[in-house]
């Protein structure tokens, strides 16, 4: 089993809804990132989602770009991003961490550094799942298939517009837990119809037997609440980003972890 299927299975065994943040690696400080999710652990989440910094990214809203855009400033790449897994690893080694970002990142880094390499060295840094925004599941069993190899998970994105087939398509090959986008438009837009989210996961789960998280729009304790109820997971990203954005680097870690203190309260009352 991955960290990340133990980590929902402990989960279900409570009656816990999971709690996955997402932040920009690298943001808003080069070396802020490991004390940050060390924070947001403490803070009781479950999965951490680190984002790949990226100069095209398609499914970010303004809030994410802005922090990918300073975060490639500070000479963030993805072999420091695979560096500050490491670090984190050195005190932490049961939290899942997720990598999130596009294909751009990881095939360059195999052209850099030879066809497997980017499987083989993220899973010696304790990298435990990749979500990758613009890969399609039909061009990715061989893909998923090394990083089950290696104890890694390929997470996928579903949408309010994906038909059944997809849903099919993602259930063949998704593992660890799927990420249902529960809004017609980027990271951080919009406000959250919990009703619509409600009235949709039953539809993916007859497809989709691993857990399923909800993400985009949520930024607050009640909305995470509502959420929590129907989902598996709940995920958090443009919201501590804005937090955090302009605190001081000692603050960092501290400012989200007050956030999701609260959030985390809101999910297990």
């Amino acid at each position: 089993m991955s960290r990340i299927d133990i980590t929902f299975s402990k989960l279900k065994a409570h009656n816990k809804t999971a709690l996955i943040p997402y932040v920009m690696a690298g943001f808003p400080y080069a070396d802020v990132t490991p004390d940050l999710m060390h924070g947001m652990v403490k803070a009781g989440a479950d999965v951490i989602e680190l984002g790949i910094p990226f100069s095209d990214p398609s499914a970010d809203g303004p809030v994410i770009q802005k922090a990918g855009e300073k975060a490639l400033a500070l000479g963030i790449g993805l072999a420091k991003v695979l560096d500050m897994v490491i670090a984190f690893r050195t005190q932490d080694t049961t939290t899942p961490v997720v990598l999130m970002g596009y294909a751009n990142p990881v095939e360059r880094y195999e052209i850099k550094n030879g066809a497997g390499s980017f499987v083989k060295t993220a899973s010696e840094a304790g990298v435990d799942g990749l979500l990758v925004v613009d890969y399609p599941p039909e061009e990715c069993e061989v893909f998923a298939a090394s990083l089950r190899a290696h104890n890694m998970d390929l997470i996928f994105l579903l949408a309010p517009t994906s038909t059944d087939e997809r849903m099919a398509q993602v259930a063949r090959v998704a593992s660890g837990y799927v990420y249902y986008v529960s809004l017609k438009g980027v990271t951080g837009a919009g406000n959250l119809d919990t009703g619509a989210v409600e009235a949709m996961l039953p539809r993916i789960r007859q497809h989709v037997s691993i857990p399923v998280g909800v993400g985009f729009g949520i930024r607050d304790a009640a909305t995470a609440k509502a959420v929590g109820k129907v989902a598996d997971a709940v995920v958090i990203g443009s919201k501590i980003i804005q937090l955090i954005e302009n605190a001081p680097r000692d603050k960092v870690a501290g400012v989200a972890h007050n956030f999701l203190v609260e959030i985390r309260a809101a999910l297990d009352s």
